[in-house]
């Protein structure tokens, strides 16, 4: 599991499950469950993130999209995804 905390916020964000799908030369795409953990309570939600593999083997990411623990919201996604 993947956890990194955000020491302004005392957030723990955990990987619950991801998978990656490699593209072009170093590029990948990772969609993955996480979770956030704080005082005040746990919330889980989707992450889609770009990234890039460098030179040593060391992962980067450029950007990221969060989408809400939401079966509505995850099918409006999947079925706009579907459609165009």
């Amino acid at each position: 599991m993947d956890a990194n905390k955000d020491a302004g916020r005392n957030v723990e964000f955990e990987t619950v499950s991801s998978d990656k799908i490699p593209f072009g030369k170093n590029n990948f795409i990772e969609v993955a469950r996480k979770r956030a953990v704080s005082k005040d309570g746990t919330t889980e939600f989707v992450s889609i993130s770009r990234g890039y593999t460098m030179r040593d083997g060391t992962e980067r990411y450029k950007s990221s999209l969060t989408i809400p623990d939401d079966d509505e919201v995850r099918q409006f996604i999947i079925e706009k995804l579907s459609s165009i």
